[in-house]
C-alpha cells in the first residue's frame, strides 16, 4: 500500500513569492471552445478602477474538475462551520470589450 501511495503522489513546489497568496473579491470567468479564463480581481470601495490580481487559464476538463473540487470543499466547510451566507449580488457593468460568461 505504501508503494501505491508513492506512485500516486506528486512533489509540488510552492515558491515563497506565491505562498502568501493574493486577495481577490471578484472573479470574472470567460471561455472559448478550448479554454476557460478566470480573472481574479480586487475591488476597493470608492476606487473606480479595479485590478486583475491573477489570471488562471484552464482546459474545459480542468475547469470542470475545479468546479467539482470547489463544491466538495464548500460542502465540507459548511458541515464544519455552518452555511455560507451569500451577500446581495449587484449588477455589474463591464466597460470592457468582452462580456464575461459568469461571476463568482
Amino acid at each position: 500500500m505504501a508503494e501505491e501511495k508513492k506512485k500516486n503522489s506528486m512533489n509540488i513546489e510552492l515558491p515563497e513569492e506565491i505562498a502568501d497568496g493574493v486577495y481577490a473579491n471578484l472573479a470574472i470567468i470567460s471561455h472559448s471552445q478550448s479554454e476557460f479564463v478566470v480573472d481574479f480581481i480586487r475591488m476597493v470601495p470608492n476606487v473606480p478602477k479595479a485590478k486583475v490580481k491573477s489570471r488562471v487559464i484552464l482546459t474545459p476538463q480542468h475547469a470542470k474538475r475545479l468546479l467539482s473540487a470547489l463544491n466538495d470543499n464548500i460542502v465540507k466547510f459548511e458541515k464544519q462551520f455552518g452555511p455560507i451566507q451569500e451577500g446581495k449580488q449587484q449588477k455589474m457593468n463591464f466597460p470592457m470589450n468582452f462580456t464575461p460568461t459568469a461571476q463568482a
